[in-house]
């Protein structure tokens, strides 16, 4: 499997049901967990947001102003399905350039003001849409629920960027040999605390666990006085 799109429909055929992604915000007491085969969904019918809703095409920028978060995984493998590049922004300046950009609440108006299609995502814990959505913003909540969790896709091509860092750019083969050149172990479970606008937070907190039939669990707004018990009640094998 040379593409993280492939890793994911590897884990899909070989155990749909294993959970993949569990997520915890200690300020608000959520705690989601995601199977393979949800998380896939997720993945599809923001895929199929993409490209029929927002008329993404291939080699498409989309910069994703969104923190640590279930959702934000999400939207990196529906962008790589879709063949587009994400450009992850976290606390930075939104690009100017991007052709799409989806934004969590408190980035919606900086957004807003860029002159690319605009997603609003409320990251309520259930579902519910933007409490102040903008005009010309979609709110993804509401608009996601309409499409398909089936996508798709055409032939993914190995030689396009899928992320675009501050200093360099990766293609979905290279964050593919570079998460399996981290040797994480078989079945491991790791906790992140590290968003996904580093190549950290991707390669470690994300790629790689996917590389060895792994897991992971996301931690916003980390209590550190409960990380221990977290630790055990989660079976988590490493931090990072």
């Amino acid at each position: 499997m040379s593409h993280p799109v492939e890793l994911l429909r590897g884990a899909l055929a070989a155990d749909p049901s294993r959970p993949l992604v569990t997520f915890y915000d200690d300020a608000t007491g959520e705690r989601v967990e995601l199977s393979v085969k949800t998380f896939d969904n997720w993945v599809a019918k923001t895929a199929n947001l993409l490209v029929d809703g927002l008329a993404a095409v291939p080699s498409g920028r989309v910069a994703l102003a969104l923190p640590g978060h279930w959702q934000t995984a999400v939207w990196l493998f529906a962008c790589w399905s879709a063949g587009l590049t994400v450009v992850p922004v976290g606390d930075g300046a939104i690009p100017g350039d991007a052709d799409i950009v989806a934004a969590g609440p408190s980035r919606l108006a900086e957004a807003a003001d860029t002159t690319a299609d605009v997603v609003g995502l409320s990251l309520h814990a259930l579902g519910a849409p933007l409490a102040d959505c903008p005009p010309g913003v979609t709110d993804y909540a509401v608009e996601v629920r309409a499409y398909g969790d089936r996508f798709s896709g055409g032939v993914l091509d190995p030689d396009a960027p899928a992320v675009e860092f501050a200093d360099r750019t990766l293609t979905g083969p290279e964050l593919v040999a570079e998460a399996r050149a981290l040797g994480t172990p078989e079945s491991a479970r790791v906790l992140t605390t590290v968003g996904f606008d580093t190549p950290q937070g991707i390669l470690r907190g994300l790629l790689g666990p996917l590389t060895s039939d792994g897991s992971v669990i996301i931690c916003q707004n980390l209590d550190r006085s409960s990380l221990e018990r977290r630790i055990a009640v989660e079976h988590v094998t490493s931090v990072i």
